[in-house]
């Protein structure tokens, strides 16, 4: 049917006594492809002392308890069986559309009237998650794992429960945690819905894991993985290119690759290091302690990390601060064809490699903002100008709004 601008629909708020499920910051690129319903098990992170993030920083860890998470759930199902039945009565058949969600916002002005941020969230990601197919959950924050396993089970037996159209059911966990678990609470969990963990390996090397503050070291890395891959969970490891800087490049590159050659997750998912200013480890750089590599070196480093991989995982590159996508592939098969990816754009000329770094942050920047503040434009407008009359200056100049770009990455 044709939507008008002034259609509503009201929903049945008789029983409901909250209309706002809590929302983390943060879930993996993956997640946010497929539209997957966020569900809060634990507050922040247990660990929080990473120098390179700052996504937690000053935010006390907190267990949730289950009556907690099941209210939060509750509100999930109450917005799914409100946007269905919508769907249904305007004639959409279960589907979902702008101005279905619309009609939703102007019918109950009570709820989302004030425009507050979280309950229109709430409703977005549900909306969205139907739309999907409402199949996958992520649970977040940083460590759901850290969770009792009871507790947890509970948790997976509820949300089961109320979405029978569920098929995948993911996490954040650390090392750590994993390694308390024993493996039959891994299978337990494997069982009950969990189907993927990530865990941040971020580096194989133990020098560069001390001086980041991680927590863990490479054995114990490469014992936690083995684990959660040998319950059945997905794994899906996380490794930092740069995050080494120019003193440990190599041998971070290296030892990553050993590390994840001997877990063999299911997934290796690249995320460049982009050196955050409201870091501790931003305070390193500034005092002389970390030395972060230019874009050509990163991508040097990840063509040693690539060739060093002797496994069959899937690698992925499906995070805004990679600059090249194109690493991309399944282990070994496609190993040859990543490099050669890679070569290509080492072979490229410098004016070439400038505009081609340019085009893709400008690339990943407009993609998740859509717009550029003035300032912003200004500095990728000279960037662009000085590449096109190769100017002397050009380098710098791009190299300054890639920066500016950067800063605003997530």
């Amino acid at each position: 049917m044709v939507y008008q601008s002034d259609l509503t629909y009201r929903m049945n708020l008789a029983n409901v006594s909250q209309f706002s499920f809590e929302m983390g910051p943060i879930r993996p690129p993956s997640e946010g492809k497929d539209q997957s319903l966020l569900i809060r098990a634990t507050r922040n992170c247990p660990w929080n002392r990473c120098l390179f993030c700052s996504t937690y920083k000053d935010q006390k860890f907190e267990y949730r308890s289950v009556e907690e998470i099941k209210a939060d759930i509750d509100v999930a199902r109450f917005l799914h069986d409100e946007i269905k039945a919508a769907s249904w009565k305007f004639g959409l058949a279960g589907k979902v559309s702008n101005e279905l969600i619309r009609a939703i916002i102007q019918g109950n002005p009570e709820i989302y009237g004030n425009l507050e941020q979280l309950p229109l969230q709430n409703l977005g990601n549900v909306a969205n998650w139907i739309a999907a197919g409402a199949k996958t959950v992520f649970l977040q924050d940083a460590d759901t794992l850290i969770m009792r396993t009871p507790e947890l089970l509970q948790v997976l037996k509820y949300l089961k429960e109320n979405f029978p159209t569920l098929e995948r059911i993911t996490s954040y966990a650390r090392a750590k945690s994993c390694l308390k678990k024993t493996p039959q609470e891994l299978n337990d969990l494997h069982q009950a819905g969990i189907s993927r963990l990530h865990i941040g390996l971020e580096s194989g090397n133990d020098q560069v894991l001390e001086f980041v503050q991680k927590g863990v070291n490479q054995e114990q890395h490469i014992i936690a993985g083995k684990k959660v891959v040998e319950s059945g969970i997905s794994l899906s490891e996380y490794v930092m290119p740069g995050l080494g800087g120019r003193k440990w490049s190599e041998i971070h590159a290296l030892d990553s690759a050993k590390a994840l050659s001997e877990i063999n997750p299911d997934f290796i998912r690249m995320r460049s290091l982009v050196v955050r200013k409201n870091s501790p480890l931003f305070l390193k750089q500034q005092e002389g302690q970390f030395e972060p590599l230019s874009e050509d070196e990163l991508v040097g480093e990840i063509a040693i990390f690539i060739e060093n991989l002797n496994c069959s995982s899937y690698v992925i590159s499906d995070q805004m601060s990679n600059l090249l996508f194109e690493v991309e592939g399944q282990l070994p098969r496609d190993k040859e064809r990543i490099l050669g990816e890679i070569s290509k754009y080492q072979q490229k000329p410098p004016m070439e490699k400038l505009k081609f770094r340019l085009n893709r942050r400008l690339r990943s920047y407009l993609g998740a903002y859509g717009v550029m503040s003035q300032e912003l434009n200004r500095k990728v407008a000279e960037a662009l100008e000085s590449i096109q009359k190769e100017a002397p200056e050009a380098e710098s100049k791009t190299n300054q709004a890639i920066s500016a770009l950067k800063d605003e990455f997530i």
